[in-house]
């Protein structure tokens, strides 16, 4: 709750509704409306108040970082998923290639 993540990081609860309204944050909400923080929008406030306490970014700038941050995520795991491809794809060539290099003409069959 909102209250309780204020008290938490020593905010005011204005500044978690500035955030939100500002599109930094985006808690889901209960039945009754109250804001609901899951711990991926609090690892994500804790990187939003260290660019705004220690690091002196604008709330303009701390929303392109984050932007970026997420592409990057994106980027590294489309990468990481493109390397599978390209390792099973070499995989099935070797042993395609060592299927082919059996000798047929030898005395031993070699399987």
């Amino acid at each position: 709750m909102i209250s309780s993540v204020a008290e938490l990081y020593k905010l005011h609860p204005q500044t978690l509704r500035l955030y939100e309204r500002v599109g930094l944050l985006k808690p889901s909400r209960s039945q009754g409306n109250t804001r609901l923080y899951t711990d991926a929008d609090l690892e994500r406030l804790e990187v939003i108040l260290t660019l705004a306490r220690d690091m002196g970014v604008n709330l303009a700038g701390i929303e392109i970082i984050l932007n970026m941050r997420e592409k990057m995520i994106e980027m590294e795991k489309q990468m990481g998923e493109f390397a599978q491809v390209v390792q099973q794809e070499l995989s099935r060539m070797a042993a395609s290639h060592m299927r082919d290099r059996t000798p047929r003409h030898a005395i031993v069959r070699i399987k």
